[in-house]
């Protein structure tokens, strides 16, 4: 159940067009959808501000449609990651405006009245790095943080990234994707004062061992305030980078609200 309809069925218990016993069969089902093959989890809005995302590797068509349906009755908006076309197809079907990003493998559906917020900045080492970076990317702004990306800016050229210092100052997380050597973290961590999500890709030479070397490298950063999600993981540097975010977004406004009132 997502905020709006939690207020509804609220608001319909204190009208009296509610019972608080039908009131209270509502609110034992909705939690918790069993499909069989997967349990719903519909509070999870309630409890963490977004629906649960679907993991569409694994899964069969059927049980990605079943599940999007259960979720699309009670929530907007939706992020499916690790998509292909075909799935894209089957999510249109059942609702005309989700939208499919091919580089990031993400059907999303948006919340039109969404207002993006604060500050995410994506980079990469390299153009290979770009799908993970997207993945990251598309997440972020589905969950509503204002998202800006700085590709190819890896330390074979850091000219790239030293001339654009000045975009890195004005982020309030920053995300950083690389493979090979995965160096790019530990630089960017020396030169910005906001975390820095660091995500090793699989992109690399054999030595690189399908990405180990760049998580090896990350997670042994001299850098402060640098964390490192797992190989490839684009939509978990997303959340992580979103949540930093508006959580600043939120000490902003209180500062904001405390000068008014001074």
């Amino acid at each position: 159940m997502n905020p709006e309809s939690l207020e509804r069925l609220l608001t319909e218990v204190r009208t009296g067009t509610l019972s608080v016993a039908k009131a209270i069969g509502q609110l034992r089902t909705l939690p918790n959808e069993d499909l069989g093959f997967a349990s719903i989890d519909h509070h999870r809005s309630l409890r963490q501000g977004f629906p649960e995302v679907i993991f569409c590797e694994g899964k069969t068509s059927a049980q990605i449609r079943a599940i999007a349906k259960a979720l699309l009755k009670h929530h907007r908006p939706l992020l499916a990651t690790r998509a292909t076309r075909q799935v894209a197809t089957l999510i249109k079907r059942l609702d005309h405006r989700a939208v499919y990003h091919d580089e990031a493998r993400i059907v999303s559906i948006r919340d039109p009245k969404l207002r993006l917020r604060g500050h995410v900045l994506v980079i990469t080492a390299g153009t290979s790095d770009i799908p993970v970076a997207e993945e990251a990317r598309v997440t972020a702004e589905v969950m509503g943080s204002r998202v800006e990306t700085l590709y190819d800016v890896g330390v074979a050229g850091i000219h790239r990234l030293l001339e654009r210092q000045s975009r890195l100052m004005q982020a309030r997380v920053v995300v950083t994707v690389a493979g090979m050597d995965g160096v790019l973290p530990s630089v960017v961590g020396g030169l910005v004062p906001c975390p820095v999500v660091a995500v090793p890709t699989s992109r690399g030479y054999g030595a690189s061992f399908g990405g180990l070397a760049a998580l090896l490298t990350m997670l042994n950063s001299c850098a402060a305030g640098v964390g490192v999600m797992n190989i490839d993981n684009g939509f978990g540097a997303g959340c992580l980078a979103h949540r930093i975010n508006v959580l600043g977004e939120g000490r902003d406004e209180r500062e904001m609200r405390d000068k008014r009132e001074r």
